[in-house]
């Protein structure tokens, strides 16, 4: 079949689905045809300029027409070939009471594994077409692992109100407590106990094609109607539907030959199964009729055993998953090879065993930026790492290589002397320069399938595969085996419950095509496990959350509808600068309480200590108390490995709590809490705008705060939507029911209460209604917390080594030349972490009270996401507030609203950054060179600091050490950095 036919067969089944219905919209055909085969339809290969031209061209397979709002809309033409197909769609469709038809069998998109139909049948599940070899028959022996199909009269469950895909993840929840498997006719009991809900009856009906989810098997001995059920294993054959019975034979990993007694006996085993054998079931199998086991290496290296039987992967990106058919006796005639063929093979297989290609490392750095390639699911996306030592490193070697195997002179093709003529005999694993067809590069490639008059390749630098001619394969030349394989493998995580939903593919392709991504690795290994960062844009986006958000029912989500009132309403959180969070009376609030009170209710059950969670990350979702109930959570921030910040997406609160408070979803509520979108919406108050540094004063944010902070009983009014700062609402807030006096909103009261102690009309602001917030900036405001901050003295003084010549182990935080820099004792760093792990918990955790900072006091500040114990150089008209890091010798810009107090207990420790100038060279006005060869040296490192003098003073950050600092880190000597920088200045005076 041509690549044409073959297209042509797809679009049809594609097409198939809606034949009764509204068709499929030109703009949408591209998407549907890539969700079925996991491509887009070829139009430019087929020599059309647009997809549009192309379908006209093929009017015996589409036909198009304009619906009433002028769209372009593709109906399949109905021809005898298609007939019958049509009318089965047609009944099935006709069958369901109300909907569209139910997607049977499409948790994964299907990409054809070569352009081959043989021996293919044309199988229909409710909204596609599924083409399957024929030789995948059931098997009704127990224990047999089965290739399934449907028959040709399958039609799932037609009647109803159930929904299979929840019900299929509630049933997939109860084998994963039930491991050992359990009888049929228990189910409905324990699904009923579970979820107070009846099982639906044609969910029993549909159990058996549910292989992805269960295998349902029929015991030898005992009632014949009972049936046993067990959890899926592994992906089960129907769950990748290939449309070409592709037999791929992957490469061996040592040289191994079976003995004639193993191959002896499996022969028998594969003549009991005429109808083809897993072969990952061969091992019980082996070991149940033979009582020993099979050595493990046969399943490794499975194309040894092609001389007497039939190896099949129907899942190409999967070589673990293998069928095994029983050779005849005409395709041993058939498969005998001549004399030169085997001494081809024997000589490739001794190539390929003494060339070997080294390991891919996985970069140091914490975030590689990568490429991301396919992804049939998120459990095994291909990407490649981008940057020095490896895709500029392929870039060359691939220059390389078409200067090597290529040469164009007059515009005609000349094969170079040195690339030889095209391989005369392939093997399947065979590494090879394959010259591709478009482009005309060559690329390194593994043979995966050899075929008449082409070879299937995979490229192992790009991750993808390609049918080309057998006349574009060379002898890969062994310089070109120094470079490790490109493409690599990753999972997503947080997505492995999800690795396969359409929706989740199809985020996730939109979100990475034709883009440099930055992955943060949390395990590193052969397929390693990561975040993905997309930082195109102003805010960084996490790929793996925003894949989960796409499983959200929209239809849940907190009604927002302008100009309309809303009673009941909950404020659950009021930020510094105005903005606050509200919760909506919703469907989907009703359903979250609901289920966080079954959880609840389980966790008591079963204990919570199993589901800590174990490998927290950005963006994870799970649950932590809030007020003593369980909420859902997810984590924003990690500081190192105990404390982590979160936000609570349904209250709109942020806090920072230790991993242990933390817990996973049971699975049980997984698929339903990933439904429901937060259940909280932004606001701020209408018609009142805030101009300079956008926060409000103290006063202001605590009368809002005490007004309506935790009140269930408010009303909102919508003015407006601003979709652009991240879907703000503007409203009226009213403390109460009454939403019909504008006079009464918190809008109005909020000018009343506060312009008793301040005048609006010198904070910079604005408003409407003349009802206002009030900014930093304000001559009359009084400094707050002065019973807290007169505890400013009882600060412990640090003991530094006073005598001159001691040392002390010390890193160096900051470095800005020989005359100034800051040190930390290295023996109490520790205790530095241990106390900002603490600040964070107290300060995340308690309830915000800013203050206005005064110049000369000690206060904790947030700079980014930690807090810092800093002194308070200076306060700006504008709001911010200068400061000095006491125990990292910085200075920092902060938002006065980021200043909270100092408590007693984070003043036990004594500050840790003291400043020194090094000894041992002349006082000067350091150059920048200098200045940059003194920071390249001691800045971030651990060093040993000899005390030639101190400079005392009253308070602690005012002190001056002076000291020989020495890099001990080689073993041969120690580098004293006073002599550097003498040398230094030395080479200097004598250039002048």
């Amino acid at each position: 079949m041509t690549d044409v036919e073959l297209m042509k067969r797809m679009l049809r089944a594609v097409l198939a689905a809606n034949k009764s219905g509204p068709g499929v919209s030109l703009s949408r055909l591209q998407s549907e045809y890539k969700a079925l085969t996991g491509e887009q339809i070829p139009h430019k290969q087929m020599g059309h300029a647009s997809l549009d031209t192309l379908l006209h061209s093929i009017p015996s397979v589409v036909h198009m027409e304009r619906n009433r709002t002028g769209e372009m809309v593709c109906f399949a033409s109905v021809s005898s070939e298609t007939a019958h197909v049509a009318k089965l769609v047609a009944r099935q469709r006709t069958s369901k009471k109300t909907g569209r038809p139910q997607m049977v069998n499409c948790q994964i998109r299907v990409k054809p594994a070569a352009p081959l139909i043989l021996n293919g049948r044309v199988c229909v599940s409710v909204g596609k077409v599924l083409i399957l070899p024929t030789n995948f028959k059931e098997n009704a022996v127990s224990g047999k692992p089965k290739p399934h199909h449907y028959p040709k009269d399958y039609n799932p469950s037609p009647g109803g109100n159930y929904n299979p895909q929840q019900v299929q993840g509630r049933i997939r929840e109860v084998l994963n407590k039930y491991s050992n498997g359990f009888w049929v006719s228990k189910l409905p009991q324990l699904y009923r106990e579970l979820y107070k809900q009846d099982l639906p009856s044609e969910a029993i009906k549909d159990l058996e094609h549910w292989t992805h989810i269960c295998t349902v098997e029929k015991p030898c001995s005992s009632n014949p109607n009972e049936l046993l059920l067990y959890p899926a294993k592994e992906p089960t054959q129907t769950q990748t539907p290939s449309p070409v019975p592709t037999r791929v034979q992957y490469p061996t990993s040592t040289a191994f030959t079976p003995s004639m007694d193993i191959k002896q006996k499996l022969g028998e085993l594969l003549v009991k199964y005429s109808n083809g054998l897993w072969a990952h079931a061969l091992p019980k199998l082996y070991l149940d009729t033979y009582k020993t086991k099979l050595p493990e290496h046969v399943l490794e290296n499975l194309s040894l055993l092609s001389d007497f039987c039939t190896v099949d992967y129907p899942m190409p990106d999967n070589p673990k998953r293998a069928i095994l058919y029983k050779r005849t006796r005409e395709e041993n005639h058939n498969r005998r090879e001549s004399v030169e063929e085997r001494r081809a093979r024997e000589e490739v297989g001794s190539r390929l065993s003494t060339q070997t290609v080294p390991p891919l490392l996985i970069p140091r750095e914490e975030y590689p930026s990568v490429l991301v390639g396919e992804a049939a699911n998120t459990n095994g996306v291909i990407l490649r790492y981008i940057g020095e030592g490896y895709s500029q490193a392929q870039e060359a070697l691939e220059d390389k290589m078409r200067e090597f195997y290529c040469c164009q002179d007059n515009n005609t093709r000349t094969r170079d002397k040195k690339s030889g003529t095209p391989l005369a005999s392939l093997t399947s694993g065979q590494l090879a320069a394959v010259r591709t067809e478009e482009d005309e590069e060559i690329l390194r490639a593994q043979v995966t399938e050899v075929m008449a008059d082409k070879v299937k390749v995979y490229y192992v630098d790009h991750g993808f595969s390609e049918v080309i001619s057998k006349a574009n394969v060379f002898e890969l030349h062994e310089k070109f085996f120094n470079l490790p394989f490109q493409a690599t493998k990753c999972q997503l995580a947080g997505l492995e419950p999800f690795c396969q939903e359409p929706a989740v593919l199809k985020k996730f392709e939109s979100m990475t095509s034709g883009k440099i991504l930055l992955a943060e690795i949390l395990e590193r290994g052969q397929t390693s496990l990561v975040v993905l960062y997309d930082t195109s844009q102003d805010d960084d986006v996490n790929i793996n959350a925003a894949c989960i958000k796409s499983l959200q029912d929209k239809t849940l989500a907190s009604p927002l509808q302008v100009n309309s009132a809303y009673m009941n309403v909950a404020v659950r959180s009021v930020c510094s600068d105005g903005t606050f969070y509200c919760q909506l009376p919703s469907r989907g609030l009703a359903k979250l309480t609901e289920i966080l009170e079954k959880a609840e209710a389980y966790f008591h059950s079963q204990g919570t200590s199993e589901f800590l969670v174990s490998r927290p990350f950005c963006g994870k979702g799970c649950l932590a108390r809030y007020k003593g109930k369980w909420s859902r959570v997810e984590i924003t921030n990690l500081h190192g490995s105990r404390v982590l910040d979160i936000l609570f997406i349904d209250l709109g609160v942020q806090s920072s709590v230790e991993v242990i408070e933390l817990r996973e979803v049971p699975p049980p509520f997984l698929w339903d809490l990933i439904a429901i979108p937060p259940q909280v919406v932004k606001c701020c108050l209408a018609d009142l705008t805030v101009s300079g540094v956008g926060s409000w004063t103290p006063e202001a944010v605590q009368w809002f705060r005490d007004a309506v902070l935790n009140s269930t009983d408010c009303s909102v009014k919508i003015a407006k939507l601003d979709e652009t700062k991240r879907s703000v609402a503007h409203v009226y807030l009213f403390p109460d029911k009454n939403f019909q006096d504008p006079a009464r909103s918190l809008n109005r009261q909020m000018y009343i209460s506060t312009s008793q102690f301040l005048n609006p009309t010198q904070c910079g602001i604005s408003c409407r209604c003349a009802n206002s917030p009030f900014l930093w900036g304000c001559n009359r405001f009084q400094r707050c917390f002065n019973k807290v901050l007169s505890k400013s003295n009882q600060i412990i003084f640090f003991t530094w080594p006073n005598r001159k010549g001691q040392n002390m182990d010390i890193y160096v935080s900051v470095a800005c030349h020989p005359g100034h820099f800051v040190v930390q004792p290295w023996r109490d760093m520790y205790k530095l972490v241990v106390l900002m792990e603490e600040m964070i918990l107290y300060y995340n955790k308690t309830e915000e009270k800013p203050l206005k900072g005064e110049k000369n006091q000690i206060y904790a500040a947030k700079v980014e996401n930690n807090w810092h114990r800093v002194l308070v150089k200076g306060v700006l008209t504008n709001g911010l507030v200068s400061v000095y890091e006491l125990d990292y010798g910085k200075y920092e810009l902060v938002s006065g609203t980021q200043l909270r107090p100092l408590i007693q207990e984070f003043r036990l420790l004594p500050f840790q950054g003291i400043t020194a100038q090094l000894a041992g060279v002349k006082l000067r006005q350091w150059s920048e060179e200098a200045s940059i060869l003194f920071r390249n040296h001691v800045e971030k490192k651990p060093l040993v600091a000899q005390l030639e003098a101190v400079q005392d003073a009253h308070h602690p950050w005012d002190r001056k050490l002076t000291v020989f600092l020495v890099d001990t880190s080689q073993e041969e000597r120690d580098i004293w950095v006073h002599d550097i920088m003498a040398e230094f200045a030395d080479e200097l005076t004598k250039e002048v």
